[in-house]
Parts: structure tokens; sequence; C-alpha cells
């Protein structure tokens, strides 16, 4: 099954990837990540784990995951 991801969920992940490679990720952005993988994965009957790991792959690439 393909997990597909909103425009805002990558959007999310994306800054936090760019707060994560500036040593500066904050609690406020991980914690929105979070909730967002939390609520996208309810909404569409997905795993959590598999929409963090998709997501993670899509935005910071194969390795990611």
């Amino acid at each position: 099954m393909a997990i597909e991801l909103s425009d805002e969920l990558i959007k999310l992940e994306e800054a936090a990837w760019a707060e994560i490679q500036a040593k500066a990720l904050t609690v406020d952005t991980a914690a929105a990540v979070q909730a967002a993988i939390t609520a996208h994965a309810e909404a569409t009957g997905q795993s959590r784990y598999d929409v963090e790991m998709e997501l993670k792959k899509q935005v910071r690439g194969p390795s990611a995951s």
C-alpha cells in the first residue's frame, strides 16, 4: 500500500530537517511534525511509523529510513 503524504506534512518535515541540519531544531518544530504525522496516520488508517518513515525518505532521501 502506497503512503500518500500531504503538502503540509512535507513542508513541516522540510522545516524540521532544515533546523536539524543547522543544529537548531526546536521542541515546537519537532512536536508539530510528530503531531501532524500522528494525525495523518489516524486519518488515513496507516501506521504512524510507516508514515514517518515515508516522510523522512521523501524529504531526507532514501538513507534516512
